[in-house]
């Protein structure tokens, strides 16, 4: 059987599914009422992924009896579930990615500590930094060479989007040396 194609959505699924069991209600929930809002919260979206990630062998869900007469399904990962998220997970950060991808690098990060454990997310943090790093200057090298010669609105689009990559950049440092911390308090 070839890997299935997992959406953003499945991914984000199996993620909160990878932290603990949940029923489509709970997990629609987490989507409505934490920053997790860019994920849509409608039934429409939710139960549809849900089905097709078992129909995949990647979750599996079972009936419990709820409050009174009601009856959920709450879904867990199966092993090919936990592999593909962790396969998901430990892609390193490419080029690609820092230009069209940071929301779901971010995504990816958020799941990291819990499925792979904190030396894994740091890791992550020393290659997405590497790559804007990498990028950044070749930004600010095209500002200086073509800034001139841009309408001002098409300027300061590209100058917000520098600021953008760069408030990256700095939250990779910060966010690394929050790691390297936590790393020394745990030593000590």
């Amino acid at each position: 059987m070839s890997a299935p194609d997992i959406s953003l959505l499945g991914y984000a699924l199996l993620g909160l599914l990878g932290q603990k069991e949940s029923s489509g209600y709970d997990l629609r929930k987490t989507f409505a009422l934490t920053p997790m809002q860019s994920f849509s919260d409608s039934p429409g979206a939710i139960y549809p992924a849900l089905k097709r990630l078992e129909k995949s062998g990647l979750i599996r869900g079972k009936v419990e009896q709820g409050s009174g007469l009601r009856r959920r399904q709450v879904f867990r990962l199966t092993a090919a579930g936990t592999a593909a998220l962790k396969s998901w997970l430990r892609k390193p950060p490419t080029h690609d990615d820092v230009i069209r991808a940071v929301d779901e690098m971010m995504l990816r990060f958020s799941f990291m500590d819990v499925v792979l454990g904190p030396e894994d997310s740091h890791r992550f943090l020393v290659a997405f930094e590497g790559e804007l790093m990498s990028y950044v200057p070749k930004l600010r090298e095209y500002l200086a060479a073509h800034g001139a010669k841009l309408p001002l609105s098409a300027k300061l689009a590209l100058e917000c989007g520098i600021r953008r990559y760069e408030a990256h950049w700095q939250w990779a440092k910060d966010a690394q040396a929050a790691y390297r911390s936590f790393q020394t308090q745990c030593d000590g």
